[in-house]
């Protein structure tokens, strides 16, 4: 037996090898094979377990999971943020920065092991079968969804549009669950949001950086200011989790002087080692005409609040970190995520990817933001998330770590408290509606805008604003 084992596995070092040589990730990683030779006894290491498998594990394996599972260790072993995408995977990534996919345009949660009803987006399939708040999924189509886990239940809601599917829902009030039928259609999702706060105070929220924010951007201000010029505008980053590069360049340099240095990165290749300003060649992809000449002259110098908090990360920390570097607004909230690394998506050729760190992003003035993140002028807590609750990079296991405090012999990053569990009685507070009465850091915020006291605390005594 472990003869024909060790046959197998040295005939599969011959085939890995091949195979590893032959992935056409890029130029790059073609130079890097050439100079970094192939460790043969690890990979006979290797092929010696994928043998063993193949001939006495309890039941048959093909060999595209194996290898797949393979390929998806290695990367996850690495960091939080480098994977393996399979084509399910590599199909939701570019959903993403598109900002647009066929579904039902619902917003859905996990409770109690049903699907639960956050909340429809407008004018979509899901608003215009009268499906509100509260309500819970229970099968989809002829299955229940008892037991799947969120992400095959979006998988099973999503599909192609003009296809249709059928949910049973279960309503509070109601006797018994029942049956709709919904149509998908093409869901463009919203990563803008814009509102008068009051004569002459905006506040624009971007939610994600996906391909087309940069216009939305503009368009929201161009709409803010048809009411007259602003007193102080407020950029409302919290939980926007990031996205593309180009997007977070592009809403910097809306209101940053043109060609100052927006951030950096750096890695092991040269393609990893880049300075992006606030320029069109920096923030516009192809040939697409420049979105930032037509923004009113005055937003350049419109005071600004940049509003933050723990799930602030990567993107949105870049235009934080670039704002508040180059003194152009204050931000307030609370320490950002502290995702400050690079992924480049390499694509393979049978519609997969891998996504792999390869550099780490700096601000202005050459600050890492990895494992640290963006520490706001002033710190006002968010009453609704207890410090307790609050995840962040440095709070991930195999996270990178912020090499400028290791060469500085600095202390250690401080950590956010894991997050813990309460009894089974506490329930999970209600979702915040930004920009309301309710919401206290944006109340700060519009007080500093107006020079007013403000407070740091919901009940902490207000301090003065301004000098």
């Amino acid at each position: 037996m472990m003869t024909r084992i060790k046959q197998a596995s040295l005939v599969l070092v011959g085939v890995l090898a091949g195979v590893l040589l032959s992935l056409n990730f890029s130029a790059v990683a073609q130079r890097e094979a050439a100079r970094f030779p192939l460790p043969v006894d690890e990979l006979r290491a290797f092929a010696e377990v994928f043998g063993a498998i193949k001939s006495s594990y309890v039941e048959p394996v093909e060999d595209k999971k194996l290898i797949t599972e393979a390929i998806s260790g290695m990367l996850t072993g690495l960091d939080p943020h480098s994977a393996y995408l399979d084509q399910d995977a590599f199909r939701e990534l570019q959903v993403g920065t598109q900002g647009e996919f066929g579904g039902l345009g619902i917003e859905v949660g996990m409770e109690e092991g049903f699907v639960k009803v956050v909340s429809p987006i407008e004018d979509t399939p899901a608003f215009r079968a009268g499906l509100k708040p509260g309500d819970f999924i229970i099968k989809i189509d002829d299955t229940s969804v008892k037991g799947m886990n969120l992400n095959d239940a979006v998988k099973r809601m999503r599909g192609k549009p003009r296809t249709s599917v059928r949910l049973t829902i279960l309503r509070k009030g109601e006797a018994k669950p029942f049956e709709v039928t919904l149509t998908r259609d093409v869901i463009r999702v919203q990563s803008v949001k814009s509102k008068l706060i009051e004569p002459g105070y905006g506040w624009v929220r971007v939610s994600q950086f996906q391909e087309h924010t940069g216009e939305n951007l503009v368009k929201h201000i161009e709409t803010l200011y048809k009411s007259g010029p602003l007193k102080g505008l407020i950029l409302d980053l919290r939980n926007d989790p990031g996205g593309l590069l180009n997007g977070a360049v592009g809403i910097s340099a809306a209101f940053l002087s043109p060609r100052v240095l927006v951030v950096s990165t750096d890695g092991r290749t040269e393609d990893a080692k880049r300075k992006f300003i606030a320029a069109p060649e920096d923030y516009l992809r192809g040939s697409r005409e420049d979105y930032l000449k037509n923004l009113p002259a005055a937003i350049k110098t419109v005071p600004m609040v940049v509003l933050v908090n723990s799930g602030s990360a990567s993107a949105s920390e870049i235009v934080a970190g670039a704002l508040q570097d180059h003194k152009r607004a204050t931000v307030i909230g609370t320490t950002t995520f502290g995702k400050g690394s690079v992924q480049t998506i390499l694509p393979l050729g049978n519609n997969t990817a891998i996504k792999l760190t390869t550099a780490r992003y700096y601000t202005p003035s050459g600050r890492s933001i990895q494992a640290k993140g963006i520490i706001p002028d002033i710190v006002v807590e968010d009453p609704t998330t207890p410090v307790a609750g609050r995840l962040r990079e440095a709070d991930l296991e195999k996270h990178l770590l912020n090499e400028q405090e290791q060469r500085s012999n600095a202390a250690k990053p401080t950590t956010a408290t894991p997050a813990t569990t309460g009894s089974g009685d506490d329930k999970p507070p209600a979702p915040l509606e930004f920009a309301s009465d309710k919401d206290f850091q944006f109340q700060q915020a519009l007080k500093y805008l107006k020079g007013q006291p403000l407070a740091t605390a919901q009940n902490a005594p207000a301090p003065s604003s301004k000098n």
